[in-house]
C-alpha cells in the first residue's frame, strides 16, 4: 500500500507508455527529473535550463494530466537559478538538497519552494552499484533509519525517503506486461513488515516544533528558516 514517487525523464512519456500505464494504475505521485538524465543541468546556459524545465513539466502534463508538483534533476544538478526557476514555473518541492530529515522552506525570489528530504544513503544507486551492499543488508539499513528517525520523531516528524532505480532493484518481471503488486522484491517486503510492526503514525512537525537534530553542513545561501 506504500505509494511511490516517480523521479520521471520526460522521454519516459514519450517512448514507453506501458510504463505510465502502469504508475498511472498504481496512483504513483511523478516528479519532474528532466527530459533524459543524459543532459544534467550543471553550467547550462539559464534559458536553456528554463526550456527543458518547461519541456519536462509540460510532457509530463501531457501524458498523466497533471502538472507534476516536484522536481528531481538529473543527477541531482542544478545551476544557482535552478531553484528560481523551478519556483517561477509552478513546481512546489525540490529534492535535490539532501540536507536534513525534515522540509525546509527555501529563498525563492518569486513564489515559494520547499525542500524534500532525498537520500543519499538509503539509495540503492550508491549502496548497490558503488559499494557492494547486499538486498539483505540494504533492508537491514532501511529498518535501522526506520528506527532511528521513530525514535526521533517523538518530538517532531522526520521524512524517511528510500531511492531505488528499476535497474538495479527491481522486482522479478513476468515475461509479459510490467508486474504485480505481489511481485515486490522480498528485502522491499522486509522493510515494509518492519513499518507495519510500528504502532504509531508520523505527522509533519506543527508551526514551531523542534528543528532537526543532525542537520548536515549542506546549507547553502537558499535555505530558509525552518518554520
Amino acid at each position: 500500500g506504500v505509494r511511490g514517487t516517480v523521479a520521471l525523464n520526460g522521454e519516459v512519456c514519450q517512448r514507453y507508455p506501458i510504463i505510465m500505464q502502469e504508475a498511472m494504475r498504481r496512483r504513483w505521485a511523478f516528479m519532474g527529473h528532466g527530459m533524459t538524465n543524459s543532459m544534467r543541468l550543471t553550467n547550462m546556459p539559464v534559458d536553456k535550463e528554463r526550456r527543458i524545465i518547461r519541456d519536462t513539466i509540460a510532457t509530463i502534463k501531457k501524458a498523466t494530466g497533471t502538472a507534476p508538483k516536484g522536481w528531481l534533476g538529473p543527477g541531482l544538478t542544478e545551476t544557482l537559478e535552478t531553484p528560481d526557476i523551478l519556483a517561477e514555473e509552478g513546481i512546489q518541492y525540490l529534492c535535490d538538497w539532501c540536507a536534513d530529515d525534515q522540509p525546509f522552506p527555501m529563498n525563492v525570489r518569486q513564489g515559494s519552494l520547499v525542500s524534500i528530504p532525498y537520500s543519499l544513503e538509503l539509495n540503492d544507486l550508491p549502496a548497490m552499484a558503488g559499494k557492494g551492499t547486499s538486498p539483505d543488508e540494504f533492508c537491514r539499513m532501511c529498518c535501522d533509519q526506520f528506527d532511528t528517525l521513530y525514535a526521533e520523531g517523538a518530538q517532531t516528524g522526520r521524512v524517511m525517503a528510500i531511492a531505488l532505480h528499476p535497474f538495479i532493484h527491481r522486482p522479478a518481471l513476468p515475461h509479459k506486461g510490467i508486474g504485480s503488486d505481489a511481485e515486490l522484491h522480498h528485502g522491499a517486503q522486509g522493510g515494509v513488515g518492519h513499518h507495519r510492526r510500528r504502532d504509531r503514525h508520523h505527522r509533519l512537525p506543527r508551526r514551531g516544533g523542534r528543528p532537526g537534530t543532525r542537520r548536515r553542513d549542506r546549507r547553502r545561501r537558499r535555505a530558509g528558516p525552518l518554520p
